[in-house]
């Protein structure tokens, strides 16, 4: 092309150009940019404690249409979405305590990807946010001497089966004469660490050894599932799981207890208490077991059938002649708080003396936490 021509096509475009888009003093200012969306940078952190008492919670879901937080702090919060995907909200004023929570991700429930602290359960599905008191409380972690968490697996020879359970043991433990014994257990939809990641026990058993306000002692905590939950309702589960559990007490558990570790090799120096089915099983070895287990704490229990237990309940003067203390506690608002009230009113008519408490609170943690720290201290005394 001639250099003509390369200059008319030039000008031709140049011109195309002006009617396009025409010059205007407004025009040469530049474009107002769009509003900042919010940005998330560095590493995500979730759950996060403010200095205000409020937690922020993090999660990242790109595809997601509608995100919330629900959680024992109260009502469920809606996060807001960042142009990386990251959903994000605040809960103010979060009271001093341990508290579950989750995700709900399209009505999904997920646990919190960025917190290690998961509740053990069967089915895990719950996040942990542990907001510690000031003063502590006997669950948070306070610089007091501490005592050991051991494990062990053994081949039960009840159940036939690998097993395992969480034992603590007191600081100073090798100074120690021998130890009464506290078997500790666990919900239904819990297993043999919940009462330690979760229900804080081994804290609390420091905070109070501490204290002086109870006496130093070794915790068990068993796999309270000796039979593993099936297609058939709790009513029909419980009892005999309930049983075996009893059966590997006698044969496989305390033993092994008893020759791991200096302990009183006696009924009066073994306690047992649980909650929920755990108070199921308390409640059973409390009827059926009392002449090895003289020490008894049943918190909001789901109470056995009374043909399963009809061999303390028949027997009321034996039961009162071996438990030291048959302590029964439900919060006002537990889902079983009738159905304790009811076992209550059978042990009166039986005549069987235990102690019977309604506290405030639901079917949750920080109810039995606080039954952990009233019950120890009335043992082995």
């Amino acid at each position: 092309m001639k250099r003509s021509s390369r200059i008319a096509v030039l000008a031709s475009l140049a011109a195309a150009c002006l009617v396009l888009h025409p010059t205007s003093a407004q025009d040469t200012k530049p474009p107002t940019p769009p509003p900042a969306r919010p940005r998330s940078t560095g590493p995500l952190v979730s759950p996060e404690l403010r200095t205000d008492g409020g937690v922020t919670f993090r999660i990242r879901a790109p595809k997601a249409t509608e995100v919330k937080v629900s959680g024992q702090f109260g009502p469920d919060v809606l996060l807001a979405k960042d142009d990386q995907g990251t959903w994000s909200g605040t809960v103010a004023q979060v009271k001093p305590g341990v508290h579950e929570y989750r995700f709900m991700v399209d009505g999904l429930a997920v646990i919190d990807p960025q917190n290690p602290a998961v509740k053990p359960q069967r089915w895990p599905n719950t996040s942990i946010l542990h907001v510690p008191s000031n003063p502590p409380a006997p669950w948070d972690l306070q610089d007091i001497p501490h005592g050991t968490l051991h494990e062990h697996v053994y081949l039960s020879k009840a159940l036939k089966t690998w097993r395992r359970i969480v034992v603590y043991t007191p600081p100073d433990v090798a100074k120690a004469g021998r130890l009464p014994v506290l078997y500790l257990s666990h919900g239904y939809s819990d297993n043999e660490a919940s009462w330690t990641v979760h229900g804080k026990a081994h804290w609390i058993l420091d905070s109070l050894i501490a204290s002086r306000k109870a006496k130093p002692m070794i915790v068990v905590m068993p796999d309270g599932h000796a039979i593993t939950p099936g297609a058939t309702g709790f009513a029909e589960y419980a009892p005999a799981n309930s049983a075996a559990l009893g059966n590997e007490l006698l044969q496989d558990i305390i033993p092994l207890v008893e020759s791991s570790y200096k302990v009183v090799p006696k009924p009066t120096g073994r306690a047992f208490a649980g909650l929920s089915m755990g108070g199921h099983h308390a409640l059973t070895v409390a009827l059926n077991l009392h002449n090895q287990f003289h020490w008894i704490g049943a918190f909001s229990s789901a109470p056995p059938p009374t043909n399963s237990v009809s061999a303390g309940l028949d027997q009321p003067a034996a039961v009162n002649r071996d438990l030291r203390l048959f302590w029964v506690a439900c919060g006002n608002k537990d889902f079983l708080f009738q159905n304790n009230r009811t076992f209550h009113a059978l042990l009166d008519s039986k005549g069987i003396r235990h102690q019977y408490v309604e506290t405030e609170g639901d079917h949750s943690w920080p109810v039995w936490r606080n039954y952990l720290v009233e019950f120890t201290p009335k043992l082995f005394r």
